[in-house]
Order: C-alpha cells, then sequence, then structure tokens
C-alpha cells in the first residue's frame, strides 16, 4: 500500500479566493513572470464569477494552508458533437516541491473531473525546451508536435 501523500489536492470553489491568490503567487514564481500574475490581481467579484463558472477549473495541491502546486484549466465544449475538450492553461509546482507527483496528481484529479464532465480528452501545451514538463506529458499522454500562433485582436498598425 502507498503511504499517505503530505498534500491534498483540491478543486477551488467560488469562496476560495484566497487560495486563487495564492495560486496566482505560485504561477507569478514558477513562471518568473510575477508581472503578469501578480501586477493587476482580478476584483473579489471578478473571482467570484470566474470561480462559480462552468468552464474554468482551479486545482490546488495543498500542504497545510500552503499551496504548493496547481493548475488552471479550461473545459471547451465542441460544436460537431456533444462533448468537450480540457485545456490545461498553465500548471506549476513550487521548486522545493518538485518531484514529489505533485503535478501528476493534479492531473490526475483534473482527468478523473473532466471525465465527469463528459470530455473526451485532456491536453496540455508544452514549451520546447521545457525537458521536465515535457517528460511529464510524455509520460502521461501520446505526443503531438503542432505549431502555435498568437494573432493579435486588433490591427494595431493602421498606416
Amino acid at each position: 500500500m502507498r503511504p499517505s501523500t503530505p498534500y491534498n489536492v483540491q478543486p477551488l470553489r467560488t469562496n476560495d479566493q484566497a487560495l486563487m491568490e495564492g495560486l496566482l503567487t505560485l504561477f507569478g514564481e514558477a513562471f518568473e513572470d510575477r508581472p503578469t500574475y501578480n501586477g493587476n490581481r482580478p476584483s473579489a467579484a471578478y473571482y467570484e464569477k470566474l470561480l462559480g463558472s462552468d468552464y474554468f477549473i482551479a486545482l490546488v495541491a495543498l500542504k497545510g494552508n500552503e499551496v504548493v502546486g496547481g493548475l488552471a484549466a479550461y473545459e471547451l465544449k465542441k460544436f460537431e458533437q456533444e462533448r468537450s475538450e480540457v485545456y490545461i492553461y498553465d500548471l506549476a509546482v513550487a521548486a522545493g516541491h518538485r518531484r514529489e507527483g505533485i503535478a501528476t496528481a493534479l492531473i490526475q484529479v483534473l482527468r478523473q473531473m473532466a471525465a465527469a464532465r463528459g470530455a473526451y480528452v485532456v491536453f496540455v501545451q508544452a514549451d520546447l525546451g521545457d525537458d521536465p514538463a515535457i517528460a511529464l506529458y510524455t509520460k502521461l499522454g501520446v505526443r503531438e508536435d503542432v505549431l502555435h500562433f498568437d494573432i493579435a485582436v486588433s490591427n494595431q498598425n493602421h498606416s
């Protein structure tokens, strides 16, 4: 029998705004991008609406009251069939808590939630050179080599 893990994975609910703040702090540190994740935090009303929605999923791994890992995902309803996909937008584990199975545990909980929602797949992107993420996702899924493009929402060049 496997010993119990020293962390607890849980989904965030509408009233878990403090944990959402902890998750954003973790993402800012793990991705070395504090301005994006900590510079202009949403309001409490925004968090309440987001965490109460049926399309956003946030999971945290807690050791005591400390957020040591987490992920943010979106359920994407498909149009060609009555099913959905779940996209992992961000996933991180605090530097001092890596190699403890936290990322895998987060993904396993998400897989269960996705199945309960009727999703047929969970998918995620990894950056070239992010070898730990690529190794994790390779262990759990099938790799597809695709190109990713960011398209501006408006044409900033009005010549």
